[in-house]
C-alpha cells in the first residue's frame, strides 16, 4: 500500500514494502539494523576510509537524500521534512550508494546499466536494513 503525507509544506510518496526481498538485501541490510546514527557513520567510516558527516536540511520532496563525496570526505543529506521512518530509510538508501556505487559520476555515463536499477538496488538495502523497523513501526506516516 503507497502512502503519502505533507510536511514541512512538502508532499512526499512513501512506497510500499516489497512483497520479496533478495538474500543478499537481508543480510547486507541486516547487518546495520538497528544501528543508531554515530554507529553507523562509524561502521561506514571502517568500510570506506572516508570521513563521514550527516546532515538533515530541507530538500525538495523529491530529494529524499542525496551524498556527496570528495577526497577522503562524504556527506549524507537527508531530507529533514522526512517523518523519522523515512529519514532513516533515506539514510541508508544513500549509504548504499556510497559503500557499492563509489565510482564517481563517470561510471554513471561509462554504464549501460540504467540510473533506475542503482536507484532499485539500494532501496532494497535500505528495506533490508529497516524490513525489522518495519514490521514494529507503527508512527511511520505510511497508512
Amino acid at each position: 500500500m503507497r502512502g503519502n503525507a505533507r510536511r514541512g509544506g512538502a508532499e512526499f510518496d512513501f512506497p510500499s514494502a516489497p512483497d520479496f526481498l533478495p538474500e543478499w538485501a537481508i543480510r547486507e541490510g541486516g547487518e546495520w539494523a538497528g544501528l543508531d546514527e554515530f554507529s553507523i557513520l562509524v561502521k561506514a567510516e571502517a568500510r570506506t576510509g572516508k570521513i563521514l558527516e550527516l546532515e538533515y536540511q530541507p530538500l525538495p520532496s523529491q530529494a529524499w537524500g542525496v551524498h556527496v563525496v570528495r577526497g577522503r570526505r562524504g556527506l549524507i543529506l537527508v531530507n529533514k521534512y522526512l517523518p523519522p521512518f523515512w529519514r532513516r530509510f533515506a539514510l541508508f538508501h544513500e549509504l548504499y550508494h556510497l559503500l557499492e556505487h563509489n565510482g564517481g559520476a563517470e561510471a554513471w555515463t561509462r554504464t549501460a546499466t540504467p540510473m533506475s536499477s542503482f536507484e532499485h538496488q539500494a532501496d532494497l538495502f535500505a528495506w533490508g536494513a529497516m524490513s525489522r523497523e518495519w514490521k514494529t513501526c507503527w508512527d511511520h506516516e505510511s497508512p
